[in-house]
Order: structure tokens, then C-alpha cells, then sequence
């Protein structure tokens, strides 16, 4: 009977690891700009901009050029599915570097499978990498998904705080 009941936990355990080993987690790089883009645009529809592939590429591949931020892509059924876009800030009272989740996306058809979880996880290790003290994010208080999804990956709310913004004429 015990042989059978760690026979099944070692299945259940098999299962999970072939669920979440069906997409993997990689740093983006010029080569990957056209997948990036086109995430990038489908992201960026999602928050009520117009579509416009090339101007994505076109920004993002100034981020790649400069080193202005780091993208993880995940890669399922061979082709990219969902980023994560960092941009490096420093912490004023850590008195450390810390990332800027500033982009997280993951392409509805594949929404479900973890790989959301899979990119916060990989942009912490990313922080420990890099010898950050941490991430932080904001999101728009109708997104629904973020708001439920960043609790439940560690994230805490910060209701101390007020976020304002200045946009310069145009």
C-alpha cells in the first residue's frame, strides 16, 4: 500500500514537471525582435492602444541596442508566447538596484499553463542574478488578472504610496 501511495505522489509529481516543462524561459535578443514585436503590439492592445507592429519593433529594438531593459520570452510550441520586459531603477531607501516589472504578456491562447508565474519567477532569479534587492510593478486597477496574479506571486500592495505622471506637451 505505501509503495502505491509514493507510486502515485511520483506520477503526480511527473505530471507536474511535464505540464511546466511543455514552454521554457529565455533571454531575448535582437534575434528574437520580430516574436518580441509582435507580443509586444498584442500587449500594448490590451491596454486600448492602436495596433502598430512596426513602431513596437522599432522602440524595442532601440531598448535591445542601448541595453535600456531586459526581456525573458517564453517559447512554447516553438515560438515565443509571452515576455516580460525589466528596466533597471534604484531604490532610494534599500539604496540598491531593483527592477521595474514594466511588461508582463502572455498570449491568450496560451493563458492557464503557469507560464505568467514562470516569468515573475525567472525576472526574481534575474534579480538575484544581477544583485537587485527586488522588483517592483504597477498596474491598472481593472486588470483583474495582474491584481490576483502579483499577490499571489509574492508581490505586496503598496497602499502608502500615490503614483502620479507628467506627459510633456505634444
Amino acid at each position: 500500500m505505501i509503495s502505491l501511495v509514493l507510486f502515485k505522489a511520483t506520477f503526480v509529481v511527473l505530471i507536474k514537471i511535464y505540464i511546466t516543462m511543455n514552454y521554457i524561459i529565455k533571454k531575448a535578443s535582437l534575434e528574437d525582435l520580430d516574436e518580441t514585436a509582435e507580443l509586444f503590439n498584442l500587449y500594448r492592445v490590451f491596454y486600448r492602444q492602436e495596433s502598430d507592429v512596426e513602431k513596437g519593433k522599432a522602440f524595442l529594438k532601440e531598448r535591445f541596442l542601448n541595453s535600456e531593459s531586459d526581456i525573458f520570452l517564453a517559447v512554447a510550441d516553438g515560438k515565443a508566447v509571452g515576455f516580460v520586459q525589466l528596466y533597471k531603477l534604484f531604490h532610494y531607501t534599500q539604496l540598491q538596484k531593483q527592477w521595474l516589472l514594466s511588461d508582463l504578456f502572455v498570449h491568450p491562447d496560451y493563458r492557464g499553463k503557469g507560464i505568467s508565474v514562470a516569468l515573475i519567477d525567472r525576472s526574481k532569479q534575474w534579480c538575484e542574478e544581477t544583485g537587485a534587492c527586488g522588483l517592483m510593478l504597477e498596474t491598472e486597477k481593472t486588470n483583474d488578472i495582474g491584481n490576483t496574479l502579483y499577490p499571489r506571486c509574492g508581490f505586496e500592495y503598496d497602499g502608502l504610496h500615490n503614483y502620479y505622471h507628467w506627459w510633456k506637451q505634444r
